[in-house]
Parts: structure tokens; C-alpha cells; sequence
């Protein structure tokens, strides 16, 4: 026995997992555990999902994608999937979700594939990156299946992404990587502004040649979505949480053609957050469901760390109504985008709010499998 200068005998050699173990602490253990080790999001396995690891089998695989460079005002996103996994600290998979009365853990394996490396200099290359990545998570098999037959074309149970953004460009490729699996889907789009800009080719000489491709940006991906048929039809497709300015009335017309409707953030006011969840079910009907939420649906005040701020919108608790409110929708995949770190507070404002939404979107997908 080694002799320490406090007096006390040690055993050696160590047992460092006997010692680092947390089962005499209790729930106070996990303080502890939360400031050491690999931030991953709420305490999530890490996972070598491209690499040596890729044949590991998990229900829902969380991934990052950072991108910031299809903006239309305040960069900083690429730096959300950090952000993100940073404000998840305090949150466990393993812990109970009192209001959805579930453990998240107890009906899917998550893991944390950590981030794409997208390059920053050219927007298609890394949003190709992205698509790619996102597919091959999607082409496996997940190691939970359920009761029932899959809502999946092939007919098998495929892992779940939970996406970390990222401006909301991603949303895009990681449509295409859904559809690829269950056909075109309803979206669910949390947000302050529309994002189903038109492009239109200017009469006049302009930056873009004749028949050149105008580039897709975080305003415009739902209408390439459209346009590729990845949205469910039938205006069954809807925006939450709308109050930008518009450029034109047309942008109105636009968006029902590219098959949304629009719930509007006064509405709450009006009808409460059970009255938009309840547009939002009849709008969604039984359709598999895809949920992209942008932190800029918060109001700023409480989650000011965005590139395209707008004051009127949610509060968090009303947020986490709404979701709860969704409760045995089919969620076949979701993203959170457009958390941009570098205007946080130093209190993590928006990433705790992100994280924790984040938190909520996973327990939705744990309520409900993917059957017919």
C-alpha cells in the first residue's frame, strides 16, 4: 500500500474505474462527469461513424454540419454543432422527460458521429459533403425495429440524424438523403422567415451568365426542395413561428406554390400554443414528418446568438408545448440550425435553449417508431 502525505493508504495499483466511478454520488455525479471527457451532445456515445466504428449498429445518430456560408447576414453558424453539444451538458439521454413521461434511452441507442467536415470555400462541394455523409447514416440498418411494418420504400428500420447546423442551407441536402428512404415527407418548419425565396433571373446584364445556376442559399432551399419533389403534396408542409418582412406579395404566392401553408408567431396570441398545434397536426395529417427548427423562431431576447435576428418570437416554454404537443407524429429526421455562438451571451443562452430543444425532438422520436 502506498503512503500519501495525508496519512491515508491507497491501494496500488489504482483502480481508476473504481475511482472515477460516479455510483456513491448519485445524481451528483453526473456535475462531475459533465465537465471532463468529449463534449458530445447530451452525453451521447461518440461514435467513429465514417471510420472504424461504421458498422456499429444505433437508432438515432447525432451530426454535425458545420456551415455558415450560404448566409444572408451574420455568419458564425459553422460554429453551432459545438455550440450546440456545449449548451447539452447538463442534459442525459438517460434522464426522465417528466411532461413526454419517457427515457429517452430506454426506446433508442443515440450516438454522437461528431461533425462533417465541410470545406468553406465552395458551398456545392460542402453541401455535396453533407448529403453523402448523411445518406450512408441513413443507408444502414438500426439496431432497434418495431412491431409493424416500416415506413421505409425498403421495407427495413433505418437509424434516425438528429443534425446540428449550420445555416439552414443543410436542410437541403439532408432532405434529399430522407427522401432517398421514405419518399417525400412532410416538413415542419420551425422559423421567422419563410426560406422558400424564388430565384428569379434578372431581364437586366446581372452577376449570374445566361443560363447559369443561381446558387441555393438559406433563404431559397425550400424551393430547390420543391422543385425535387422532396415535400410531401398538397400543401402539407408548414412553416411555425412566421414574421419577416416581406420583399414582395408575391413571396406569399411563392411559398403556397412550393406547398406550405403558414402559421404565423401572433398567432399564438390568438389561438395559443394548442391552437397551432393543432394546425399544424391537421396540416401534417398521417404523413412521415421531418422537423427543421431555427433558433430564430425564439425571441431574441432569449436566444439572441442567430444571424438573422427578429424580435415577437416564442418563448422557450412555449416552444416546448408545442413540441410536446406533436406527440406521435412520425419523425423521420431533424435538423437545428443557424446557432451562431459568437453572439451568446456568456451565460449560453441560445445553445442551452438549442440543446434543449434538441433534447425534446429526440424524445418525440423515442414516443413514436417508424410503422405504418
Amino acid at each position: 500500500m502506498a503512503q500519501y502525505p495525508a496519512g491515508v493508504a491507497y491501494p496500488s495499483p489504482v483502480n481508476f474505474t473504481q475511482l472515477f466511478s460516479g455510483e456513491l454520488l448519485g445524481p451528483h455525479a453526473w456535475s462531475a462527469q459533465d465537465m471532463n471527457g468529449i463534449t458530445t451532445f447530451a452525453r451521447a456515445p461518440p461514435l467513429r461513424c465514417f471510420g472504424s466504428e461504421a458498422a456499429t449498429k444505433y437508432d438515432v445518430a447525432v451530426l454535425g454540419a458545420p456551415f455558415d456560408t450560404a448566409t444572408s447576414y451574420r455568419p458564425g453558424a459553422r460554429f453551432g454543432p459545438n455550440g450546440i453539444r456545449q449548451g447539452s451538458r447538463r442534459l442525459h439521454l438517460d434522464s426522465i422527460n417528466v411532461p413526454m413521461k419517457l427515457r429517452i434511452s430506454d426506446h433508442l441507442d443515440v450516438v454522437d458521429c461528431g461533425d462533417v467536415p465541410m470545406v468553406y470555400v465552395d458551398n456545392k462541394v460542402a453541401l455535396r459533403q453533407l448529403e453523402i455523409a448523411n445518406a450512408e447514416l441513413l443507408s444502414h440498418t438500426s439496431l432497434r425495429s418495431a412491431e409493424g411494418t416500416s415506413l421505409a420504400k425498403d421495407g427495413k428500420f433505418h437509424p434516425r440524424v438528429l443534425t446540428l447546423g449550420g445555416d439552414h442551407t443543410i436542410t437541403l441536402p439532408l432532405l434529399r438523403g430522407v427522401h432517398s428512404v421514405y419518399g417525400p415527407v412532410s416538413v415542419i418548419h420551425f422559423d421567422s422567415h419563410l426560406d422558400t425565396w424564388k430565384p428569379k433571373k434578372q431581364s437586366w446584364e446581372g452577376p449570374w451568365l445566361p443560363g447559369e445556376e443561381i446558387p441555393v442559399t438559406h433563404g431559397s432551399y425550400f424551393w430547390y426542395a420543391h422543385k425535387e419533389g422532396l415535400l410531401a403534396p398538397d400543401n402539407a408542409n408548414i412553416h411555425v413561428g412566421i414574421r419577416n418582412a416581406l420583399h414582395s406579395w408575391d413571396d406569399e404566392e411563392d411559398d403556397y406554390e412550393a406547398g406550405f401553408v403558414i402559421s404565423y408567431a401572433d398567432d399564438i396570441e390568438e389561438v395559443g400554443w394548442q391552437g397551432i398545434v393543432k394546425t399544424i397536426r391537421e396540416t401534417v395529417g398521417d404523413n412521415p414528418v421531418y422537423i427543421t427548427l431555427d433558433i430564430d423562431v425564439v425571441d431574441p431576447g432569449l436566444a439572441p446568438a442567430t444571424g438573422t435576428p427578429e424580435i415577437g418570437g416564442f418563448s422557450t416554454r412555449e416552444i416546448k408545448q408545442i413540441l410536446k404537443g406533436l406527440s406521435g407524429l412520425k419523425i423521420v429526421g431533424a435538423d437545428i440550425v443557424e446557432v451562431a455562438p459568437g453572439y451568446d451571451t456568456q451565460d449560453e443562452n441560445t445553445q442551452i435553449a438549442a440543446a434543449n430543444i434538441g433534447w425534446q425532438i429526440l424524445s418525440l422520436m423515442a414516443k413514436t417508431p417508424l410503422v405504418e
